[in-house]
């Protein structure tokens, strides 16, 4: 899960530190402190955008994340009762909204700025961070209103939609800006796997936050509780999942394969390979899941992505890819 509002402090302990950038840029203060949240939350999306991303739009990527961390790192807070969610995401969409119909608000704080910058520098001229605005914003307002609750498989079905659309078009919008990628239906499922292992992989943490990752049929039909992770129905229902993101990560490195800029090429296969160290581990448990793994942030790791996007990132685009696979029904 990101974070969220009502931080007592905007400018927490690491924050401050300059961060030096190739280009001029009209409000240092917002893309430092978008860096600095960038560099503490996940240093594989640090340097994936210190290195990778289109050097123009590197400043402006540092805030589209660090944005969206500070929003989901305020919502993930303990005591922030449901009416206070809402009035939080309701007062981010309002920015969002009047920053986009060119108005001003005031009394902004500095994570707020992050992303009036973010759409003031773009001008509202990009279909594809309009995109990833409005999807990321779909699911802070969905995490907000459904904690402490189940959800329904048609529900986590959008709320996966909304997140694997939010960062594929960040992803292009980004990193090989205007290059040719395709507009198929293959185009979301690479993030579509992850986030599908990203709540695996959460899932104890955020059962004890109130968030239940599991459709309300399937515990339903199978009379378990949301908690119940150790159970062997609930152990088989894992192992669907895993096999499912296994089949749409393997689309997604042959979507890869047919875009065009081999930076975004390097940024995918990375991904996928930083996920399926995961998928590892759970297989490897026998679908047991756990609070931890720590394996994703070892050497083998690393060397795993590294490898794995090296070795694939010039593959010819154009080349076969795999037929688009439906999800099971439950």
């Amino acid at each position: 899960m990101l974070e969220h509002f009502l931080l007592a402090d905007t400018h927490p302990a690491g924050y401050s530190k300059p961060v030096k950038t190739l280009y001029p840029e009209k409000n240092i203060a917002t893309s430092n402190l978008a860096a600095a949240i960038t560099r503490q939350a996940s240093k594989q999306t640090y340097y994936t955008i210190r290195f990778l991303v289109d050097r123009p739009l590197a400043a402006d990527a540092y805030r589209a994340y660090a944005y969206f961390r500070w929003v989901d790192d305020q919502l993930d807070q303990e005591n922030l009762a449901r009416p206070e969610r809402a009035a939080f995401v309701e007062r981010q969409r309002t920015i969002i909204d009047r920053t986009y119909r060119g108005e001003r608000f005031g009394n902004l704080t500095a994570e707020e700025q992050l992303v009036v910058d973010l759409i003031q520098n773009d001008r509202g001229q990009n279909d594809g961070l309009r995109a990833y605005i409005d999807n990321m914003m779909a699911v802070m307002v969905f995490d907000a209103e459904r904690r402490g609750r189940t959800i329904t498989q048609k529900e986590l079905v959008e709320y996966t939609r909304w997140l694997a659309t939010a960062v594929t078009e960040a992803l292009h919008h980004f990193i090989g800006h205007n290059c040719a990628a395709p507009q198929d239906e293959t185009r979301y499922l690479a993030v579509t796997a992850a986030h599908i292992t990203h709540m695996l992989r959460d899932t104890i943490e955020d059962i004890d936050g109130g968030y239940y990752n599991i459709p309300q049929e399937f515990l339903a039909a199978h009379g378990i509780e949301a908690s119940d992770v150790n159970s062997d129905v609930y152990r088989l229902w894992v192992q669907s999942q895993v096999q499912l993101a296994r089949s749409y990560f393997q689309i997604g490195r042959d979507y890869l394969a047919r875009v065009q800029n081999p930076r975004c090429r390097i940024a995918g296969y990375a991904y996928i390979a930083r996920f399926e160290v995961v998928l590892d581990a759970i297989e490897k448990d026998d679908y047991r899941l756990r609070a931890d793994y720590p394996e994703r942030k070892n050497g083998r790791a690393a060397l795993k992505m590294g490898w794995s996007a090296l070795s694939q990132v010039f593959r010819a685009p154009g080349g076969n890819h795999m037929p688009f696979v439906a999800e099971p029904s439950l």
